[in-house]
């Protein structure tokens, strides 16, 4: 009885045993767990870190790049309003240039016809000119005769 008891108790002691190395591996292992999930956990808290200021980097891009569209789209419109004034302006000179047009038309034509006028006017003269020398001439001779 005492062999069997001696044995239960060597059997429980071998059982401990065993037990007591697994639970130094498990506590090892959580160790090492515990130990990753912190530099995980600080890994995460860095990555979270990095993207918050990320986010923050992109809000203040986005804000100068919101602020520079506006400016922008005034630029655009005060543009835009500028080149409708200048098409306006292109449009009004265009019906000036074709009232010049037609009025420096109607004066060449007017002057080829005072040229010709002047023309026949300088050939009148000349007759009357030629016409006068002759009559000129005839009492001249009249004269003489009285």
């Amino acid at each position: 009885r005492l062999t069997g008891q001696q044995q239960e108790v060597n059997r429980l002691m071998q059982r401990k045993s065993a037990v007591d190395e697994e639970n130094a591996l498990l506590k090892n292992e959580f160790r090492n767990l515990n130990h990753k999930f912190k530099d995980k956990s600080q890994e995460l808290k860095d990555t979270e870190e990095c993207a918050q200021k990320k986010e923050e980097q992109n809000r203040l891009v986005i804000k100068n790049l919101e602020e520079e569209n506006k400016g922008l789209n005034i630029c655009c419109a005060d543009l835009l309003s500028d080149l409708e004034k200048l098409r306006k302006q292109e449009v009004q000179w265009k019906k000036e240039k074709s009232g010049n047009d037609a009025r420096i038309e109607n004066l060449e034509t007017d002057l080829a016809e005072t040229r010709g006028q002047i023309k026949s006017l300088h050939s009148i003269c000349r007759n009357l000119s030629s016409q006068v020398d002759v009559k000129q001439e005839e009492l001249f001779q009249k004269d003489c005769d009285v």
